[in-house]
């Protein structure tokens, strides 16, 4: 006899190690926050200030630390504080992403007033390839275990890297060689002028005199704001897989850590400069990440775990301390006023 895939009991499927309740419940609270976003905080499109910017981050903040809450009830504590630090791990890590940002929309001259369009768009690419991304990462782990360990030795080299710096080699915003511009240039009709908040437009072509679907400057940037996504994704994917290999903790902690960090974009954008010496406590965070796994499985009694509220608080103290260090050493320096 067959059974219904889809009876009464099938949401209490496991999908990935996690319910399928689980999943569906996550998904309808992201997409019930996009269609708010778009439909009704940023119906129209205008300048976001600092403020706005800050009440926005606030509230995707407090649905994400809620979000972590009920799967602290549900699934239980451990899972819980694993929630919390890999949403504050990859919020921390894609501060970098947040300049690269700001660094595109100022070269590819994207007015503040379409900048939130781009990167609300750009937040379903995201959604999309991290999932992918840690799909692939989870199936590698469960195949291979021990490439755990090429994970942690990758992210304290990495770390080791950016601690001794200079500095001196960082972008200047200069992207006329960037190979995803290079590609549109060669292959696709594109305009360097604005036409409003459309990705693409219709124009005369100059050598056939007929109408044609032009590439706007606002879907470049898109393409290349999802691409350094990726290569930053590189650094904190292995970062949160060391904390843990649980595919729904990794995907919903990214997701809601990169839905908060997009709408907090327009006041980091402005505050740039007093984070100048943010990256020495990423660095460290990313050698204590790495070096967990090999302190848990090669210091630590067999089957035991580094404990998740000790890995929690030594990445607030780390992270808080950079914070507080680089506000301290750039005090006296202005904030953009928008």
């Amino acid at each position: 006899m067959l059974t219904d895939p889809f009876g009464p009991n099938f949401l209490y499927d496991a999908f990935l190690g996690t319910p399928i309740w689980f999943w569906l419940s996550f998904l309808g609270i992201v997409l019930a926050l996009l269609v708010f976003d778009l439909g009704v905080l940023n119906k129209k499109d205008h300048e976001i200030g600092v403020k706005e910017s800050l009440k926005l981050s606030a509230f995707y903040i407090t649905v994400g630390v809620l979000f972590g809450g009920w799967v602290w009830m549900e699934r239980g504590s451990e899972l819980g504080m694993l929630y919390y630090t890999g949403f504050v791990v990859e919020k921390t890590l894609a501060l970098d992403n947040i300049f690269v940002i700001a660094m595109i929309f100022s070269f590819m001259g994207i007015p503040r007033l379409y900048q939130h369009r781009v990167l609300f768009w750009g937040i379903l690419g995201v959604i999309l390839l991290r999932g992918i991304m840690i799909g692939v990462g989870a199936a590698l782990v469960k195949e291979f275990h021990e490439i755990l360990y090429l994970f942690a030795a990758f992210l304290i080299i990495t770390g080791i890297k950016m601690l001794f710096s200079s500095g001196d080699d960082e972008e200047e915003g200069d992207f006329s060689n960037n190979p995803i511009l290079k590609f549109f240039k060669k292959y696709f009709r594109t305009t360097d002028k604005i036409h409003g908040h459309d990705f693409f437009t219709r124009l005369k072509d100059p050598k056939t005199n007929k109408m044609a679907t032009y590439v706007t400057p606002l879907f470049i940037a898109l393409i290349m704001i999802e691409f350094a996504d990726v290569i930053f994704a590189v650094d904190s994917v292995p970062a949160i897989f060391a904390l843990t290999t649980d595919t729904f903790i990794i995907y919903t902690s990214n997701v809601f850590a990169i839905l908060g960090l997009r709408a907090l974009y327009f006041a980091l954008a402005a505050m740039m400069a007093r984070f100048a010496y943010l990256k020495y406590a990423l660095a460290i965070l990313l050698i204590f990440i790495g070096s967990k796994i090999f302190i848990a499985d090669f210091l630590m009694p067999e089957d035991s775990k580094f404990p998740p509220l000790l890995s929690l608080g030594i990445t607030f103290v780390i992270l808080a301390s950079g914070m507080f260090y680089s506000l301290w050493k750039t005090r006296g320096t202005e904030i953009e006023k928008k």
